[in-house]
């Protein structure tokens, strides 16, 4: 589905001046303890008794699914954010840019893909050929270099976006070509060729002086007519693996079974998923952005649902499933709602349920101007700060809930609006995510570990209230109004907690978050 019209969102980036031309998670920063740290966290005192009404979650030795593979959380940018974040010198690149992303991918390669509706609305120039109409961004040798040298930074694996909209294999070739030799083959993932092209023939790809409106494709373009585009056009790309079908629509996401066998040269099949849309839906839908909506079981487990079918299928053809490009709220903003802590409740909720369905991996979309943009940058003198939204902090609590190789454990009881998520690592440890979802009401669960009475340490996700846009703590510490570093910062409130009774008290203020930690037990 579009994220948002296309002429808004061209207007978003052209009015951030770009169409015209890491506290490491889980492990680093000045709140991750050591193990001396750990002996002089302050040590919450130990109830009596489980207290009425507390919720009980037992947590079982049992796994489930896959290890979480490495590289499981990336990111998705439009083409013109990467100078945008990155800065337009291959030598110089945004350092806490660089930071943000790592902590996001603590000791592993990050995964970034480039591309979403400005997928078809860049080229590489061709020699004597005019530029299409529906073009608006040109690349070039500078922002293959820019693109590089954040690549190389960071160790990334980056899946690029390949023009198809215009319907001419040698624009989609050139442009793969000048990309591969910019960047380097060993850099590139896979070309996804295209982006949602269910809409080709329905959104208008550019207007002519006149007037006239222009779609990308006749009206009526279908599935069939995709296949053979994307067999003739990818035909003449590089020997590189390719990635598609880069879709978000009920009606084109169950076609990948006969993608996949038609495809052999992709290897990452790439889906789209937003649980919520502002255009063309009324208020009282189910998808109609409000802070409840969000929080609905429908926006994150519904979602996970929605492609899981697709797991099995891409598994049995050797292809990777990645959800490439996901976020809020589809097609325009909602201010209080895409930008304000409910969107980071979600995320957490909402990544751990894709990995529950056993998808490899989801790219979290951002571009300046975004109504759900995780990040904005700054540079005053040579130096860069930047703001970081609400949702990244959640994410960033996935992060280090959810390390590689981790894998899920199996829960039992009854939460009603809390969530619940455990995790056990290759090193041993466990860590429990409760999320409230209740937005004026305090929960406290109990929550039992078999074999499990030595302390643990706890760490909330917390803000002032669910709509905020600013105040967002993750253990106590923030980025601020702006970082110059990409790590948090401030008094660490992290603590200690015992056993009370055999069970982890954890008092969940409304709208809030918290992460039980229990370390391996040592050998014996």
């Amino acid at each position: 589905m579009p994220r948002v019209s296309r002429r808004s969102l061209a207007g978003g980036l052209a009015a951030a001046g770009i169409l015209a031309a890491a506290v490491v998670a889980g492990c680093g920063g000045s709140h991750r303890t050591s193990a001396h740290e750990r002996a002089a966290l302050r040590v919450e005192p130990a109830a009596r008794a489980i207290p009425p009404g507390a919720l009980t979650l037992t947590v079982s030795q049992r796994t489930g699914g896959r290890p979480i593979p490495a590289g499981f959380l990336g990111l998705s940018l439009e083409y013109p954010a990467v100078e945008a974040y990155a800065g337009s010198d291959p030598r110089a690149i945004n350092p806490v840019l660089v930071h943000l992303i790592r902590n996001l991918s603590p000791g592993q390669a990050p995964n970034l893909r480039i591309g979403g509706d400005t997928t078809d609305w860049t080229w590489w120039p061709v020699p004597g050929m005019a530029k299409p109409g529906g073009v608006k961004y040109s690349l070039g040798r500078r922002f293959a270099g820019v693109t590089a040298a954040l690549a190389h930074d960071l160790g990334a694996k980056v899946i690029l976006g390949i023009q198809l909209e215009a319907d001419s294999a040698q624009v989609a070739d050139t442009e793969a070509r000048a990309l591969v030799a910019g960047i380097g083959r060993g850099s590139i993932q896979a070309l996804e060729l295209g982006n949602e092209p269910e809409l080709y023939g329905s959104f208008t790809w550019y207007t002519t002086p006149s007037g006239q409106h222009v779609t990308g494709r006749p009206p009526g373009y279908d599935f069939a007519a995709y296949q053979g585009d994307f067999s003739r056009i990818g035909a003449s790309l590089p020997a590189v693996p390719l990635a598609g079908p880069a879709t978000g629509a009920p009606k084109w996401i169950p076609e990948l079974p006969r993608f996949l066998p038609a495809q052999p040269r992709v290897k990452v099949a790439t889906l789209h998923r937003y649980p919520l849309q502002l255009c063309y839906m009324p208020a009282a839908s189910p998808m109609y952005p409000s802070v409840g909506h969000l929080l609905a079981p429908a926006a994150s487990r519904g979602l996970a649902d929605s492609v899981a079918p697709f797991v099995g299928i891409a598994r049995a053809h050797h292809v990777a499933l990645r959800i490439d490009e996901m976020n809020t709220v589809s097609c325009g903003g909602a201010p209080g709602i895409s930008n304000a802590f409910v969107s980071a409740l979600w995320a957490l909720d909402a990544v751990f349920q894709m990995a529950r369905v056993g998808v490899d991996g989801v790219n979290i979309h951002t571009y300046p101007r975004a109504p759900y943009q995780l990040f904005t940058f700054s540079r005053r003198h040579g130096r860069w700060r930047g703001f970081v939204a609400p949702e990244y902090y959640g994410l960033m609590m996935f992060a280090q809930a959810a390390p590689p190789g981790a894998r899920l454990l199996r829960l039992s009881g009854a939460l009603g609006n809390v969530r619940a998520w455990a995790t056990h690592a290759p090193d041993g440890t466990t860590r429990v995510v409760l999320i409230n979802d209740y937005t004026a009401r305090s929960r406290t669960v109990a929550v039992r570990i078999a074999g499990v009475g030595a302390p643990g340490t706890l760490e909330r996700l917390r803000a002032n209230r669910v709509t905020a846009t600013t105040g967002v703590t993750l253990g106590g510490q923030t980025f601020g109004t702006a970082t110059g570093t990409g790590t948090l910062a401030g008094h660490s409130t992290i603590t200690a907690v015992r056993p009370t009774a055999g069970a982890f008290l954890v008092r969940l203020p409304p709208a809030s978050a918290a992460m039980l930690t229990l370390a391996a037990p040592p050998p014996a």
